[in-house]
C-alpha cells in the first residue's frame, strides 16, 4: 500500500507533563489530523500484563495489538501507578517496541481518508518512528513546572499524592527516557524547540500554528 499524497504528518517528542498531549490534541483538532498517544499503546500492553500474568506472550500482544481501537487507549485504568509501572517494563523489551513500532507506522502513514493526515507524541516519535515528518517538533519545560501541572492532574483526579514525589516520580521518569536503550529521549537538530514553561497552552499552539502555516502556505 502506498502512502497517501499531500499527508500532513507532525511527530513530537517531549519528556513527561511538559504538554505535548495538550498541544498534540489542539494540533490534531485544527488541521484535521489523526491523533495517536503513543504512551498509552505501552501502557494498554502493561495492563495486558497484569492481567494476564500467567498467559502473557507476545503472540497474546500481537493478537491484541492488530485488533486496537483509538476507543481503547481511553481506559481510565490505564493512568494508574501499577499500569505505568508495568508499561515501564515492557517499554524496554526490544519485541515488544518492534510490534508497537508497526502500529505507530499504520496510524503515521496511513490515518483512516476522513483524516488529513497525522500527529503522534511520544519519547522516540522524531528519532525512531517518523523520522521523515513534515513537522518536528520538540516540547518541553522545566522539571518544577511539569510537576506543578501533573500534581495538578492528580488532584482533579483526587489522588493522594504529594508534589515532592511526583517531583521525585518525573525526575526519575526523565532519567530512564533518556538512558533506555532503545528508543531514548533527545532532541533532534532538525526538530524546532518548544519550551512551555512560561507559555499558557493558547501561547503555545499559536507559536506551533505560526510555524506549521508558513510552511503549508496557509
Amino acid at each position: 500500500m502506498k502512502k497517501r499524497k499531500n499527508l500532513i504528518t507532525v511527530a513530537i517528542d517531549s519528556p513527561a507533563a511538559a504538554g505535548a498531549g495538550t498541544q498534540a490534541k489542539l494540533i490534531a483538532k485544527h488541521y484535521n489530523l489523526f491523533y495517536l498517544d503513543t504512551g498509552k499503546i505501552y501502557r494498554f500492553i502493561g495492563l495486558l500484563k497484569l492481567k494476564n500474568k500467567n498467559k502473557f506472550s507476545y503472540s497474546l500482544i500481537k493478537k491484541k495489538i492488530k485488533k486496537l481501537k483509538i476507543k481503547n487507549l481511553k481506559n481510565i485504568k490505564l493512568l494508574s501507578d501499577d499500569v505505568a509501572n508495568s508499561a515501564s517494563i515492557v517499554s524496554k523489551d526490544k519485541k515488544v517496541r518492534a510490534i508497537v513500532h508497526k502500529f505507530q507506522q499504520k496510524s503515521a502513514y496511513f490515518p483512516p481518508i476522513k483524516y488529513s493526515g497525522s500527529v503522534l507524541d511520544g519519547r522516540d516519535i522524531i528519532t525512531v518512528q517518523v523520522k521523515d515528518a513534515m513537522f518536528k517538533f520538540f516540547i518541553t519545560a522545566n522539571l518544577k513546572t511539569r510537576a506543578k501541572r501533573r500534581f495538578e492532574e492528580y488532584k482533579k483526579l483526587k489522588r493522594k499524592i504529594s508534589f515532592k514525589e511526583v517531583l521525585k516520580s518525573l525526575k526519575n521518569r526523565d532519567k530512564s527516557d533518556r538512558q533506555r536503550r532503545y528508543g531514548p529521549l533527545k532532541k533532534t537538530k532538525d526538530s524546532i524547540l518548544i519550551n512551555t514553561t512560561k507559555l499558557s497552552r493558547k501561547r503555545s499552539f499559536e507559536k506551533i500554528k505560526a510555524i506549521m502555516d508558513r510552511k503549508l502556505n496557509i
